[in-house]
């Protein structure tokens, strides 16, 4: 439907953004929340939950990309991977882009997310949903992990709303538990932890929900343009220390051997290592600042 009223996004009560509409895609109320998705003149296509902006066409890429290279060329030797959320399919096609993968299961809750994903946004899955390798699952991810067979995954990669709403059971001690039940010896698990300067009480809390079941606690920094505020943290908990000490030169030659390198937007092997280098207004909200 074509427009040209603005949407406002509704993440914080006292500053925003807004987006001048061209036209109308979706607007669908699901069972777990309010889904939009409109054509910007700024952005490409642009998908709201509950008011709040999830994925741009227009710079898509630099959170996928962090939230998938980074925790797979940590570990080095990732075969199998759990997707948590990521209806949009994103994070699955940045997976399935490594050839040492050989299993992607992800879980989303709400399939209207998937449906209307794959009919006006298909270029940020691509042809993720058809790959062999890949298991999309329409179904609860808590309910899932819980069943989880222990050590059955090396990477989980969490894709949440924020901690609100139908993201929220996504930020607990049992979720994160059983995480590590399910994870292998060396596996690590990531999550979106917000932006601190606005949500720096999202990135403390759910680090010590981490810290209580996992050796190393830590956050990376990406800078995504629609998520105001600054860098966006994306929460880390490995079982191996070692995993965010690698050095660029062995990042490199991981990327390579994996078929991503030079085909990012975003992600290097420098910014990879130096995104684990966080200032001190940052920092200072993790359990070893």
């Amino acid at each position: 439907m074509p427009t040209d009223s603005w949407v406002n996004e509704t993440l914080y009560a006292e500053w925003g953004q807004r987006f001048l509409v061209k036209r109308e895609l979706a607007r669908v109320q699901s069972d777990f929340q309010d889904i939009m998705l409109f054509e910007s003149y700024s952005h490409g296509r642009v998908m709201l939950l509950d008011g709040v902006v999830q994925i741009t066409e227009k710079d898509e890429f630099v959170y996928q990309e962090m939230l998938t290279h980074v925790p797979l060329l940590a570990h080095g030797d990732a075969k199998r991977v759990l997707i948590i959320g990521a209806g949009d399919g994103g994070v699955l096609k940045r997976v399935l882009q490594h050839r040492n993968v050989e299993k992607a299961v992800m879980v989303e809750i709400d399939g209207e997310v998937i449906r209307l994903c794959k009919e006006h946004m298909p270029d940020i899955a691509g042809d993720a949903w058809n790959d062999p390798r890949a298991e999309v699952i329409v179904g609860d991810g808590i309910d899932y992990v819980r069943k989880a067979e222990a050590g059955s995954f090396d990477v989980v990669i969490v894709d949440s709303t924020d901690p609100i709403g139908v993201g929220e059971v996504l930020f607990t001690d049992e979720f994160y538990a059983n995480a590590a039940r399910l994870l292998s010896g060396r596996g690590l698990i990531v999550n979106q932890c917000g932006v601190p300067a606005m949500q720096a009480e999202e990135l403390a809390e759910t680090s010590l929900r981490r810290g209580k079941v996992f050796p190393d606690i830590w956050a990376y920094v990406a800078a995504v343009p629609t998520y105001v505020g600054g860098f966006m943290t994306l929460g880390w908990a490995a079982k191996d220390a070692t995993l965010r000490q690698v050095d660029t030169a062995t990042i490199r030659a991981r990327a390579e051997a994996a078929g991503i390198l030079g085909a990012t937007g975003y992600w290097t092997p420098e910014i990879h290592t130096g995104a684990f280098n966080l200032p001190p207004y940052i920092s200072k909200h993790l359990p070893q600042g």
